[in-house]
């Protein structure tokens, strides 16, 4: 063979070679079959919990110092630690609150309750050490049934609010067991668990008489154990505050890197996720982080932003990321605390901190960037081809439908560049499948739609064996789609969830779902 054959036949391989590998390297997503590996939902669980407070008769020496006692009445409850319980008993009436943590009005307060007897108020009281300002959230009692809810709040010395907020159709329902209060900045639901699952029983919105989120409410405020006896007994095995996953967990967000990229650290995966209250403005964003190649989910903390207006803002909907020219952590999420306030508008707002704001109870700078409207679900990363910053959202257009913009600026002046889509879309996010990026996007259409990238051409829709829906539920789920680097025994992995409400609740709520895992095979 001549030297000019042989290189054409060379030459000729390495082009085969060469389309093998771009087709290879650019994988059209609706090609990736997504198998479903596991399912669970999270509801109050204890071991997700991050302890904040507690009060274990177990481990108290020295009670008076430990859990200090104030006394409101003349007679005094006879207040005693006995056999791994804390045991009261009054044989007058009596009333009095055991100091036992701190306050954070985004965290979850627990009674375990072991026994009671004769007649009664138990709950919680929360105040001042001086007592001006006092909100009391408390169950009456008559032997082991619950009478009534009732919340009251005081501030010097007048009785603002004194109201029941029982819903009325939990009759006969037991008093003993757990009894869960979850705060949600301005309102709570108030839960109790004897056997399966935790039953709502009572829920307050109180920000027109009370904003709890006010700074100066975690600084000053302490949480004490209420009760008032009229002649009786209570057993109690102990309790607790602490962060907690909640009972519904949605808005499925990888934290990544400022170009998109998923941030995987320590071996794993790091997600934003709605942790549901009830309605709006009740929800709070949590931070989650998972094993891809496992289902070992794990409730890391809490984000609150800081518009410096006096509050600690529980909005959700939220896209951090690390920005490593920077060397800070930044992010879009949506302003949904407005719902508090009648006079506030919804609007997208940018956060920032030099603090990882992963662990514990973290609180970022959040600033308007002039998009004030129904936009939802924001998405953002720095194109460094095209030298712009470019956010995908939802846009309510008769309905949510994605929307592409981008700006010299992360934190604002953001011009349109393609959309709406004609599709209908929730959790929208962009996302690399080989070497080239997509836009993803849920939908109520029982799909979940891809569209190019930067054009939001619509380019088919993804394949998932048992998605996260069926006949009787909503389908407008966030896909979540990302992508692992070489080495895994799967590219790719997607955390979706679904809508099925918790039941039990009074009026609207948005209060799903459980978590599903699927791994991608191409």
């Amino acid at each position: 063979m001549s030297l000019n054959k042989q290189f054409l036949s060379f030459l000729f391989l390495a082009i085969l070679g060469l389309q093998s590998l771009v087709a290879q390297t650019n994988q059209s997503p609706d090609q990736i079959n997504f198998v479903r590996q596991g399912v669970q939902r999270i509801i109050f669980d204890e071991n997700q919990e991050i302890p904040l407070a507690s009060l274990k008769p177990a481990k108290i020496i020295g009670m008076s110092a430990m859990y200090p006692t104030t006394f409101y009445s003349e007679f005094h409850a006879d207040i005693q630690v006995k056999k791994d319980q804390l045991l009261i008993q009054s044989d007058k009436e009596s009333q009095s609150s055991i100091w036992f943590g701190g306050f954070n009005p985004f965290a979850v307060y627990t009674i375990d309750l072991d026994s009671c007897s004769g007649q009664g108020e138990l709950g919680f009281e929360f105040s001042e050490p001086e007592k001006a300002e006092q909100f009391f959230v408390t169950i009456s009692y008559k032997g082991s049934e619950i009478l009534d809810v009732n919340q009251k709040y005081v501030r010097e010395s007048k009785t603002v609010v004194n109201e029941s907020i029982l819903n009325k159709d939990n009759d006969s329902v037991n008093i003993e067991g757990k009894i869960i209060l979850q705060m949600l900045g301005s309102g709570f639901t108030l839960f109790v668990q004897n056997s399966g699952l935790p039953l709502p029983i009572a829920q307050s919105d109180f920000a027109s008489f009370v904003d709890l989120r006010e700074k100066q409410y975690m600084r000053s405020f302490q949480s004490n154990l209420y009760f008032s006896i009229k002649k009786g007994a209570l057993a109690i095995r102990k309790v607790e505050s602490a962060l907690s996953p909640g009972m519904g967990l949605a808005d499925i967000r990888a934290i990544t890197y400022e170009d998109g990229e998923p941030l995987l650290d320590q071996g794993r995966l790091w997600y934003t996720m709605t942790i549901r209250g009830r309605a709006l403005p009740h929800h709070i964003q949590g931070v989650f982080s998972l094993n891809p190649t496992v289902f070992d989910l794990r409730f890391e903390g809490v984000i609150l932003f800081d518009r410096k207006d006096g509050l600690l803002r529980n909005e959700v909907a939220s896209h951090i990321f690390y920005d490593r020219n920077e060397k800070c952590w930044r992010g879009l999420t949506t302003g949904f605390s407005a719902y508090a306030n009648p006079d506030e508008k919804k609007q997208l707002l940018a956060v920032d901190s030099k603090k990882d704001p992963r662990f514990g109870f973290s609180v970022m700078k959040a600033s308007p960037m002039g998009m004030v409207g129904d936009y939802e679900d924001p998405h953002i990363l720095f194109d460094s081809a095209a030298k712009k910053w470019r956010m995908l959202a939802c846009e309510n257009v008769k309905g949510y439908k994605a929307i592409l913009l981008e700006s010299d600026e992360w934190n604002k002046n953001y011009q349109r560049m393609a959309g709406p889509v004609k599709n209908n879309s929730t959790g929208t996010s962009i996302q690399r499948i080989g070497d080239e990026r997509y836009c993803f996007s849920g939908s109520q259409d029982r799909k979940i739609y891809i569209y190019t990238y930067p054009e939001l051409t619509e380019a088919g829709t993804l394949n998932i064996d048992l998605p996260p829906w069926d006949e009787t539920s909503g389908t407008r789920i966030w896909p979540n789609v990302v992508q692992l680097p070489e080495g895994y025994p799967f590219r790719y992995v997607a955390l979706m969830m679904d809508r099925f409400n918790y039941p039990g609740l009074k009026g609207p709520n948005w209060t799903y779902g459980a978590l599903y895992l699927y791994h991608g095979y191409e």
